[in-house]
């Protein structure tokens, strides 16, 4: 059973969306929110309580965008596991001088990296995450909204030292966030097709 759930955690991430900013922007003035407070503190988490994920995100005194949307889900046993669509946010003047120094092709570089340490966030996530039904919740959207916030925590949690890291390694700072209302969680069996990306095309 082990091995099956580690053939599962292949399954992240592999779809990474080259998503531009133009392609998100045009969503922008569907009463998108423009900024939002990246947390020093797992727990305030920016506000991503919206349809459409904000365009940019402040962390420290640095304002990042959003470069890059990824899809992943894993499996913690059987029946448990989570899937939805995590944000990668980049400082803009970062990349404009990493082109300069170094050239565009190292971006494929970073994006391997960023895949690989997001997988290992999200694994680690989703075993930190009870998904176990809650019993006290007052309905389906209370449940979802719990989880959705605890899974979150964990992320931001398991994937911080991981970014620290990337960051000290590449001088490009970036962020990777949850988008809560992306998420689906499953408490009834969990196997390699739930994980799939749910795309018409590839």
């Amino acid at each position: 059973m082990k091995a099956s759930v580690k053939s599962l955690t292949g399954m992240l991430f592999i779809l990474l969306a080259a998503c531009s900013t133009q392609e998100v922007k045009q969503g922008a003035d569907v009463g998108m929110p423009a900024t939002t407070e990246t947390p020093a503190v797992p727990e305030d988490a920016p506000d991503m309580s919206g349809q459409n994920p904000p365009l940019t995100i402040n962390k420290g005194d640095e304002t990042l965008k959003l470069v890059r949307i990824m899809d992943g889900g894993v499996c913690k046993n059987d029946f448990q596991g989570a899937k939805g669509v995590f944000l990668v946010y980049a400082d803009a003047d970062d990349i404009e001088r990493i082109k300069r120094e170094k050239g565009s092709e190292v971006f494929a570089e970073f994006e391997n990296k960023i895949q690989a340490f997001s997988i290992d966030a999200l694994q680690e996530a989703v075993e930190a995450t009870n998904l176990a039904e809650d019993p006290f919740s007052l309905g389906e959207d209370e449940a979802q909204q719990k989880l959705a916030k605890q899974l979150s925590k964990n992320f931001r949690n398991a994937v911080a030292a991981a970014i620290d890291a990337f960051q000290n390694e590449t001088t490009l700072t970036v962020d990777v966030v949850p988008f809560p209302p992306s998420l689906i969680f499953y408490q009834n069996g969990c196997e390699a097709a739930h994980l799939e990306p749910e795309t018409e095309g590839q």
